[in-house]
C-alpha cells in the first residue's frame, strides 16, 4: 500500500515536470510567432503607404499629361504664320549698375558677388524668362592662366527663385560666395555673364567692370 502511494507521488511529480517543460518549450515558439506577425503587420502597413503614394503620383502624372496634351492641341491649332518670336519677345538682357562685390557681414571683406540681371521685352518692360545663366569673375591684370577667379552656373529651376524687386525695378538677383577667390578687392575686376534663353535659343553675352 505504501509502495503504491510512493509510485503515485512519483507519477504526479513526473507529470508536473513534463507540464513545466512543455510550457517552457512553448513560450519561445509563441514569442517567435508574435514577432513574425508584428513584422508582417509593419511590412503590410509600409506597403499600403507606398501604394497610396504611388497612386497620388500616378494621378499627378496623369493630370500633367492631360495639361500637356491640351497645350499641344492648342499650339497645333495656331495659324502657320505665327512664329515663336511673335509669341515670346525677350529682346535684351542687361547688368545693372548695382552689380558688384559686397561686404554682407561687415567684417571688412567683400565676400559676396551680387549680380543684378534685367530681362527686357520689345516694349521695354522687365520680364521673366526660362533660361540658364553662366557667371564668370575675372582679374584681367593677372596672367591668362590665373585670370579666371570663379565660374558659376545657374539652371532655370534655380533662376526662377531669384526674381527680385528693388528700387531699380524687377530683376534677377544672383548671389555668389567669393571669399575663397577674392582676397582683397583693391583693383577693378571684370564680370562676364551669359544668358541662354531656353525658349528661343538666343544667347546674350554681357560684360561689366566693377571697381572697389
Amino acid at each position: 500500500m505504501r509502495g503504491c502511494k510512493v509510485r503515485a507521488v512519483i507519477v504526479i511529480m513526473v507529470g508536473s515536470l513534463l507540464a513545466i517543460t512543455i510550457g517552457c518549450n512553448e513560450t519561445p515558439a509563441k514569442l517567435i510567432l508574435t514577432e513574425k506577425i508584428e513584422k508582417l503587420t509593419e511590412e503590410n502597413d509600409h506597403l499600403a503607404k507606398e501604394k497610396n503614394q504611388l497612386e497620388v503620383q500616378l494621378k499627378r502624372v496623369e493630370s500633367e499629361n492631360q495639361q500637356l496634351g491640351n497645350q499641344v492641341r492648342t499650339l497645333s491649332g495656331l495659324p502657320a504664320d505665327i512664329r515663336l518670336e511673335n509669341l515670346y519677345s525677350l529682346q535684351d538682357v542687361r547688368l545693372t549698375r548695382y552689380t558688384n562685390l559686397y561686404d554682407k557681414n561687415n567684417d571688412g571683406q567683400k565676400e559676396k558677388l551680387i549680380v543684378y540681371l534685367k530681362l527686357i521685352d520689345e516694349q521695354g518692360d522687365f520680364i521673366k524668362a526660362s533660361g540658364a545663366v553662366d557667371v564668370e569673375l575675372w582679374d584681367l591684370n593677372k596672367e591668362p592662366a590665373d585670370a579666371l577667379l570663379g565660374h558659376w552656373h545657374v539652371e532655370p529651376g534655380e533662376l526662377k527663385k531669384l526674381w527680385y524687386y528693388a528700387v531699380i525695378g524687377y530683376n534677377y538677383r544672383l548671389t555668389f560666395d567669393v571669399a575663397d577667390v577674392v582676397e582683397k578687392f583693391e583693383e577693378p575686376l571684370t564680370i562676364k555673364v551669359t544668358f541662354t534663353d531656353y525658349i528661343t535659343g538666343k544667347v546674350f553675352k554681357l560684360q561689366k567692370v566693377i571697381k572697389p
